[in-house]
């Protein structure tokens, strides 16, 4: 397992991840140099998934630096598929447009992300240690969820990344999902999900309609991933899929306003919070392996796997188990 960095601070996901993106680091350079000569080799494009509450912000952060400090001395860019967000007035367009679907009201869901914005940043930063790439660089974009009391908005300037850019890691939680075929949502519509109860979809309003218009929307996500070298997937154990996610974001809540003097959501709104976003885990999640069907009998499979690692965490998000895909 490779070496830490001198921070004191590191979690023990740390070093399975540090190891895993110097290998495959390793690996696509390798790879570069036999097909492109001497040329500066593309950065490697890590998507990082997790739900909410599981530390991948966090985590990922952390990796940043760690592979950043001595003895990598790696040029590193993180991207969150939250600031790729559509802008306030798309948010507040969407809705608007689809008032019955419980899934597009406020951000969150695939559809409420600006998908042509994400294509253009990443293939630029695919691109971004070409010989004849702008000097100047990236610019990130940022989302700001502080204005329109907690809507958000983009931010009027992001981040600039010039090169050379060795990693790129993009974080979020709907990361590597795939859409299902119409007879597998309604399938998987009509099961009880797992510590949720037999009609958790039907009491929050979820209709199978609902499902099937982000199932749709979640088609024009996957030229994203196709710009993947590697991945990392955090992951709740099997036997609590969804509860964990709850106890997981509300003491996120509850850490952030015990700093900010009590600015945040209740209880109550953390839980209806969270409500919205089961859906994309029960209906899409297990993409990040299985991949895509795209005609009957025919699958296609993430271009990650086999350049995957995934690391379960327990309750307190202690590592209990981790391996390859």
């Amino acid at each position: 397992m490779a070496a830490s960095s001198t921070r004191t601070d590191v979690p023990e996901a740390i070093p399975h991840m540090e190891a895993h993106i110097l290998r495959e680091l390793g690996a696509h350079r390798a790879r570069d140099e036999q097909g492109a000569g001497k040329r500066v080799a593309p950065p490697l494009i890590v998507g990082v998934q997790g739900p909410q509450g599981s530390g991948k912000t966090y985590l990922t952060s952390i990796l940043r630096d760690v592979l950043q400090g001595q003895p990598h001395g790696l040029s590193v860019a993180v991207l969150s598929i939250d600031d790729l967000y559509l802008p306030h007035e798309g948010l507040v367009s969407l809705a608007a447009a689809h008032p019955d679907n419980a899934l597009l009201r406020g951000r969150g869901q695939p559809g409420t992300h600006d998908v042509p914005l994400g294509t253009e940043v990443l293939n630029k930063l695919k691109r971004i240690n070409d010989a004849g790439a702008p000097e100047r660089g990236v610019e990130l974009p940022s989302f700001d969820k502080s204005l329109f009391d907690g809507e958000g908005d983009r931010a009027p300037r992001g981040t600039v990344v010039r090169p050379p850019v060795d990693v790129v890691l993009f974080e979020g939680w709907c990361v590597g999902f795939y859409p299902i075929p119409v007879e597998e949502v309604e399938r998987r519509y009509s099961q009880p999900i797992e510590g949720l109860g037999d009609d958790f979809l039907q009491r929050n309003g979820f209709r199978v309609h609902d499902v099937l218009d982000v199932n749709e929307r979640l088609k024009s996500y996957v030229s994203w991933w196709n710009l993947f070298d590697a991945f990392i997937q955090i992951k709740p154990p099997q036997a609590h899929p969804y509860t964990y996610i709850y106890k997981w974001r509300l003491q996120q809540e509850h850490n952030m306003k015990a700093r900010n003097g009590g600015k945040g959501m209740s209880d109550e709104q953390v839980e209806r919070f969270v409500d919205r976003y089961i859906p994309g885990y029960v209906f899409f999640g297990d993409g990040v392996t299985q991949g895509y069907q795209n005609a009957p009998g025919t699958r296609i499979l993430p271009p990650w796997v086999g350049h995957g690692l995934r690391i379960q965490i327990g309750e307190g998000r202690e590592v209990v188990h981790v391996d390859s895909f």
